[in-house]
């Protein structure tokens, strides 16, 4: 939910009254916002979303709202599906539609049946990926009218910034390492698996290399039992959940993604901001970021030797992974917070006059 908060904060000084509506599990501590306790759930199969229906309808009869910005795949179904015959405009922003190129039948039966649906009672769609906007044309929607592409949720600059400090010593990291670092809920889509598959071959040619994997999620045991199996545990460090991604990034040499599927990373976006070269699997989201031999390296899913090279390349050339970091810092600044709250203040004014 924090990535919102500067979107309500702009709201809210233009003199708008804003309403959350969201899961009870999810914590919400600003002040001048009034939060409804909605019980949504991820699964479209969940019984929980019946009730979620029922709770949205009364809530936007009760309630006469000037817009509803929806998100999330679920939760923006619903919320359409409730606001159908009510007189309020619709946005809907696709972090990733969940039918993409190479996306299971099932998510296409499901997904893509359910946002067609949904698209006659969408006032506008709004979309940060070159995939989703042509999937956005083939919904219905059309460019320059009801179809939005935005830069991402936006990513602060300044807190990007190289500064002195004293977190290699900190994490027992010898002057003469080698660092990537994974930023990524441990997670199935996050394919941890083929990182530290190359993870073994590059510390076969590298042994003072050192993986940061930053993160938790529900499959973090499977993950450290594997690090132990194929030997590398002196190479790869656990570094859970922390707030002070920007400090690790800066004392990276690398910084490497492997998602199956990505709407828009915002970590990626951050590690350019810290000018680091990337390496990332050639999905949806992942490409709209990184140009292949200019900011970084796109490698295919799957492969683990194509990754562990391209890795292996950056850290025996830092003339390049420089070359690289800074062209990412370069490309990232279309992407700045200013410039997507820029946006999407004309996306909100089109809507509310």
């Amino acid at each position: 939910m924090s990535f919102h908060l500067p979107f309500i904060n702009m709201l809210y000084e233009q003199g708008h009254q804003i309403e959350v509506a969201c899961n009870p599990d999810v914590s919400l501590e600003e002040k001048i916002i009034t939060v409804r306790e909605i019980p949504f759930a991820r699964s479209p199969y969940s019984r929980k979303n019946i009730s979620a229906y029922s709770a949205l309808r009364k809530l936007l009869r009760e309630h006469r709202y000037d817009l509803v910005h929806v998100h999330t795949p679920v939760a923006s179904f619903l919320t359409r599906l409730a606001a159908r015959d009510i007189d309020v405009p619709v946005l809907y922003t696709a972090h990733g539609f969940h039918f993409y190129q190479g996306a299971p039948l099932i998510n296409w039966l499901l997904y893509y049946t359910a946002e067609r649906l949904a698209a006659r009672w969408t006032t506008g769609l709004i979309v940060m990926n070159a995939e989703d906007f042509q999937a956005g044309k083939k919904l219905g929607f059309e460019e320059g009218k009801n179809l939005h592409f935005i830069h991402g949720v936006g990513v602060d600059l300044n807190k990007y910034k190289k500064k002195d400090n004293n977190l290699r010593e900190k994490l027992n990291l010898s002057n003469k390492s080698r660092v990537a670092v994974c930023v990524a809920e441990f997670i199935a889509n996050k394919n941890h698996m083929q990182l530290l598959n190359a993870w073994k071959y590059v510390c076969n040619k590298e042994p003072d290399s050192v993986l940061l994997l930053v993160g938790k999620g529900k499959i973090e045991n499977k993950i450290r039992k594997a690090v132990i199996e194929l030997g590398i545990s002196q190479n790869v460090y656990f570094l859970g959940y922390r707030d002070d991604v920007s400090d690790i990034l800066n004392i990276s040499d690398v910084f490497v993604l492997c998602s199956y599927r990505e709407g828009l990373p915002r970590v990626i976006m951050e590690a350019m901001a810290a000018e680091k070269p990337v390496v990332a699997t050639n999905v949806r989201g992942n490409r709209d970021l990184v140009e292949d031999g200019v900011n970084g390296c796109l490698v295919p899913v799957g492969e683990p030797r194509h990754l562990a090279e391209a890795i292996i390349k950056l850290f025996r050339n830092p003339e390049l992974a420089q070359r690289m970091g800074k062209a990412g810092r370069k490309k990232i600044k279309e992407y700045s917070l200013d410039n997507v709250l820029n946006e999407m203040d004309n996306i909100y004014r089109k809507y509310l006059t």
